[in-house]
């Protein structure tokens, strides 16, 4: 008994020194992209180039301690150099003004706007994750799990599968990689917002249509598309296209799918309104959670939603979400029969190909491959999860929710409940 206890303490006693050396070799800031083209390493006007060699972040390089700890995931991505263009806002698109600083609670980004008033965004690749540290991490010295865990994200994941999205008619945000340097047209956001690598995309809210529907009177968020239904507006949503994108995400892995991460498009026709889904910010599709330490975090019971890119979906009651209940618990479950059907038949193995064909040959080398392999091997079971997806979703309880970003929002009983239950 005493050497089993021994053997116990000695264990106990080697897992914390590995934790310890694997959190201390991960800097607890936020980094911008590091810049690696030498002969405009010196150069203060970027203009004289028409891009650049950056590494998304190389935050994240670990030695075999840090990757058996807390995993490979993507820091070869992440540290990889890649070929961008250089743009600057007062040329891009004709000329591009700032609206206002956005972003979540990882993401950087500012908001412009062109001369028709269409909207875009530019979303820092890099993530900056400080305020999803709770203090009990930091008390316990243990933020470097978290600040690490962007490892999991793929920086250039959000290219591959809009190309994708295009193919299965999932309507995206069409983004694309840019370096933007400090420049006059930022003002004074130069310093916080200049000299990084984001992504350009539209946005998923805004007065003018950028999207091919004709009759689209506004963009809205979410919870103004609740705020329009709780004005007793005639409005209903286009539930085949968010179903489509709902198993979408099942196929690339994309977990994070809460209100604040959609967008509708709000067409007209005749005095009724019928809302289409936009899907925006893909930071977690591809996810790819591995070692030690996120394997003990993420687990059914605690963090049931935080699932790893796998050939196979590990647990599906998780990926239902409180947002899939309030739009979809009417929808039938041949609507989503129908839906998963038209994914196998439009994400074709050439469709895959395709899209990493955008990735640079280096980034390609590290991981398209094994992704790919995995996106086919999901598609192949898309009819088998629609059908499990919306068994779970009818046997939830329809009651009151707050949808992340409505939380200020007072709605009557039964619009709480449900979009439709009010018709």
């Amino acid at each position: 008994m005493k050497k089993i206890l021994l053997v116990v303490v000695a264990i106990i006693i080697i897992f914390g020194v590995l934790t310890y050396i694997s959190m201390n070799s991960t800097q607890d800031q936020f980094k911008t992209c590091e810049i690696l083209d030498a002969s405009i390493l010196a150069i203060e006007d970027f203009s004289e180039y028409d891009s650049v060699l950056v590494a998304a972040n190389t935050l994240y390089d670990g030695d075999w301690v840090k990757e058996f700890m807390q995993g490979e995931q993507y820091r070869d991505a992440w540290a990889a150099p890649v070929r961008v263009p250089i743009v600057y806002l007062d040329t891009l698109l004709g000329g591009l003004k700032v609206i206002e600083e956005g972003g979540g609670k990882q993401t950087h980004s500012l908001e412009v706007e062109d001369s028709k008033g269409i909207r875009y965004s530019f979303r820092s690749i890099s993530k900056d994750p400080a305020k999803l540290v709770p203090d009990v991490a930091h008390d316990l010295g243990l933020e470097n799990i978290i600040i690490d865990g962007v490892s999991a994200q793929h920086p250039y994941a959000a290219i591959a599968v809009a190309k994708m999205a295009e193919a299965a008619g999932v309507l995206h945000t069409n983004p694309k990689v840019y370096f933007v340097p400090e420049q006059p047209t930022l003002g004074k956001f130069n310093k916080k917002y200049g000299n990084r690598l984001y992504l350009f995309e539209f946005e998923t809210e805004g007065k003018k249509n950028w999207t091919n529907y004709e009759k689209i009177v506004e963009l809205l968020d979410t919870d103004d598309l609740q705020e329009w239904k709780s004005e007793g507006k005639s409005i209903s949503i286009d539930k085949s296209a968010l179903i489509r994108a709902r198993l979408f995400d099942l196929i690339i892995g994309d977990w994070d799918r809460h209100a604040k991460q959609w967008g509708w498009a709000v067409e007209e026709n005749d005095g009724q309104f019928l809302a289409h889904p936009i899907a925006g910010d893909r930071d977690n599709a591809f996810f790819k959670l591995e070692g030690v330490i996120p394997k003990m975090i993420s687990n059914d019971l605690l963090l049931p939603e935080l699932q790893t890119f796998e050939h196979d979906i590990e647990y599906m009651p998780g990926l239902v979400r409180s947002f899939d209940v309030y739009f979809l618990r009417m929808a039938t479950m041949d609507d989503f029969l129908k839906e998963a059907k038209h994914l196998q038949d439009t994400l074709t193995d050439k469709t895959i190909d395709t899209a990493f064909a955008l990735w640079s040959k280096n980034i390609y080398d590290l991981n398209a491959e094994e992704i790919k392999t995995k996106l086919k091997a999901r598609r192949a079971r898309i009819v088998e999860y629609a059908k499990s997806f919306k068994s779970i979703l009818d046997e939830r309880e329809l009651e009151p929710v707050i949808l992340k970003g409505s939380e200020d929002l007072q709605l009557d009983e039964n619009l709480s409940k449900c979009f439709d239950c009010a018709e």
